[in-house]
């Protein structure tokens, strides 16, 4: 056997072994992609195993997350801190090779994916990355920034809707250091591809604007590096290489089916697999010295790569000192000094500004010092007010821009942004209606999971933006993205809390963060006599107190509401009660409060309480308790004109009084 067919399988064998001793997993996708994957790792990433994170590295997506084995081979084959006793436990409770790869857990392993589709967007999302640092930092004989995007994409991959998005997007702006190659094995979970998906796959990439090439023999290995080296010359558009493979190849009875998709080959299987490729039958996860060796260079060939990069980061630095110092600050995701310096004020005023207003006003400012916010809308931006003025548009040769033109592709939006954060360098944001981010849902919920620093701008929030009517009007969608552990969700009550909630999307580190912003004006409260904005920062604040005495009623308000709040708080004074009033912009900071806070806020002892919501009620009692109420909207909106919505709605100051009234005399 010689030693690329060596080298190949064992890759397959280790993968399938793996895959046996945790009694689950998907063994055949590994084995079908073995070569691709060996020619890729060991003749073309620029990769250094022993510095995952540096910076100019090729970054390698495994979209087709199922195969996670596949990564893990490669990662441990190619000397990163993986241990084969990591493989050995694959899918088990604290092992670094979860059933599909997760971003922050196991080295080497650039966003977690598995959700199909998803992976194949990050990616783009890379690239665009890479075109934004390039235009802004590189300068003749100082390329710092030159790297390429590769990922291998399954069947699953290009089914999902998101994949048409991204493709179209990436194929528009003319990504050519994406190269992605496409496990063409034809085979799903429920069988054959033929039951579900017959147009042709290639035509779509071209019509895209995407380079396309075609092996028809997986096992070709000097056809794919061929291909590869051809796509690396194709500089002006993202390369699309399928590969005709097979799912579970050497597998005798299984190879090419369906069932050696999802589950392990079985102990028979294997023994025969070994047999059918000349593989030693003993010892199990064995690894050939001379494979292994092979592999091995990569550290050498890494070590090489980045010394080479960090002498040319070195004569960068001295001919470039501000900007190599503003490179260093982008990468390491420092602000720099001064950033809140043009935040906006905004006095009093009763006819108010809508948040979303002012949300634009704060990112301009912003924006101005910290060059690296980059970021736009799915064909919004007029609405979100997310353009960054004088930013330019990033287009095909215009590389240097900063505003994002994502078109109606929100599932596309979501996941390039993904891929901008992994890639590092950038704080990127998107933009559109509350109601459509249920199209950005499975980003978010990844972005959640790897903990990535994005901002997101979900403007027309409520039952206020009027007369587009139920469609468009969001009611049950704070609950379902307070639902997502580590999102923290900000509804401002006016253009000053706006202010703090940007302030603290920009300083957060530990994950993502949504801004629900509102259509329709708000009044711009008097802090002069009431508590600060900054209050938004523990999620929760007493807003405004009683005249007089201790309160004996609480009123707790997000957003839109808080101003309806505080009339009925008057109100409520009126007829001679003790009103406190809340501003909870966020339950994910305040549950984060220490006890000794919360229960300040929200005494135990007062159990009138009423929260007020234009949304569902789903988990508000948890702030209002048994006794208390809660003032929501728990079904679809109407077409309407937004002040008779509210009325109708009963979202009114006299209402919310008569409510907390009724409590007290109940109670």
């Amino acid at each position: 056997m010689d030693l690329d067919a060596l080298c190949v399988n064992t890759i397959r064998m280790l993968s399938a072994e793996c895959v046996e001793k945790a009694e689950s997993g998907h063994p055949g996708m590994p084995m079908g992609a073995a070569p691709m994957a060996y020619v890729l790792w060991t003749r073309f990433l620029k990769h250094n195993p022993a510095n995952p994170a540096w910076h100019d590295r090729d970054r390698f997506v495994l979209s087709a997350g199922h195969g996670s084995m596949l990564l893990y081979s490669l990662l441990h084959l190619t000397g990163y801190d993986l241990p084969l006793s990591e493989l050995k436990n694959f899918r088990q409770w604290g092992s670094k090779t979860p059933g599909h790869p997760e971003y922050g857990l196991t080295p080497g392993v650039e966003t977690t994916t598995g959700p199909l589709g998803q992976g194949l967007a990050n990616g783009v999302g890379m690239a665009l990355a890479e075109r934004i640092l390039a235009a802004r930092f590189n300068r003749p004989g100082h390329e710092i920034v030159n790297h390429f995007t590769y990922a291998i994409v399954s069947d699953g991959d290009l089914m999902e809707g998101i994949s048409h998005e991204t493709a179209s997007l990436a194929g528009h702006l003319g990504l050519g250091k994406i190269i992605y190659l496409y496990d063409d094995n034809r085979i799903t979970i429920e069988g054959s591809t033929d039951l579900t998906y017959s147009e042709n796959r290639l035509a779509r990439f071209t019509a895209y604007g995407w380079h396309v090439q075609q092996v028809t023999d997986g096992n070709a290995l000097i056809a794919i590096e061929n291909a590869l080296i051809s796509a690396q010359r194709e500089t002006k558009r993202p390369s699309l290489i399928s590969v005709r493979t097979t799912i579970g190849y050497g597998s005798p009875n299984k190879g090419g089916m369906a069932s050696a998709h999802g589950e392990p080959l079985g102990a028979e299987e294997i023994r025969l697999t070994k047999k059918n490729l000349g593989w030693p039958s003993e010892p199990n996860f064995f690894i050939p010295e001379e494979a292994l060796t092979n592999f091995r260079k990569a550290l050498d060939k890494g070590r090489q790569s980045e010394t080479q990069w960090n002498d040319l980061f070195q004569s960068y630095e001295k001919a470039y000192p501000d900007l190599a110092e503003e490179w260093r600050a982008w990468m390491e995701g420092e602000l720099p000094d001064g950033w809140q310096a043009d935040l906006p004020l905004f006095a009093p005023d009763l006819k108010g500004e809508a948040t979303r207003n002012a949300s634009g006003k704060v990112l301009n400012a912003i924006a101005g010092r910290v060059k690296n916010l980059v970021g736009g809308s799915a064909d919004l931006a007029p609405s979100n007010k997310t353009l960054i003025k004088g930013g330019g548009d990033f287009q095909v040769n215009h590389h240097d821009k900063r505003n994002l033109r994502f078109g109606v592709r929100e599932h596309a939006m979501g996941a390039v942004l993904n891929g901008m954060a992994l890639h590092g360098g950038f704080i990127p944001y998107g933009g559109t209606f509350l109601v459509f981010s249920d199209y950005m849902r499975p980003a978010i919920r990844l972005a959640s999971l790897m903990g990535l620093k994005i901002i997101y701008l979900f403007t027309h929030d409520s039952i206020g933006l009027g007369e587009d009517g139920p469609t468009h009007q969001p009611v049950e969608h704070l609950a379902a993205l307070r639902a997502i552990p580590n999102l923290i969700v900000l509804r401002p009550c006016d253009a000053s809390e706006t202010v703090a909630a940007w302030r603290f999307a920009l300083e957060n580190k530990s994950g993502p963060v949504a801004l629900s912003l509102t259509r329709q004006t708000l009044p711009v409260l008097d802090r002069s006599r009431l508590a600060p904005a900054e209050g938004l920062y523990q999620g929760a604040y007493i807003l405004s107190e009683p005249t007089a005495g201790d309160p004996n009623v609480i009123l707790i308000a997000t957003g839109s509401e808080v101003h309806l709040a505080l009339e009925a708080a008057n109100k409520l004074e009126e007829k001679g009660l003790r009103p406190r009033v809340i501003s909870m912009p966020s339950w994910e900071l305040f549950d984060i409060q220490p006890k000794e806070y919360r229960s300040r806020v929200l005494p135990s002892h007062i159990h009138a309480r009423v929260a007020v919501e234009a949304g569902v009620a789903q988990g508000w009692h948890r702030y209002v308790g048994e006794r208390g109420e809660v003032i929501s909207i728990d079904r679809f909106g109407a077409s309407a004109p937004y002040k008779v919505l509210y009325e109708r709605f009963a979202l009114t100051g006299e209402n919310i009084a008569k409510r907390a009234l009724n409590l007290i005399n109940r109670i």
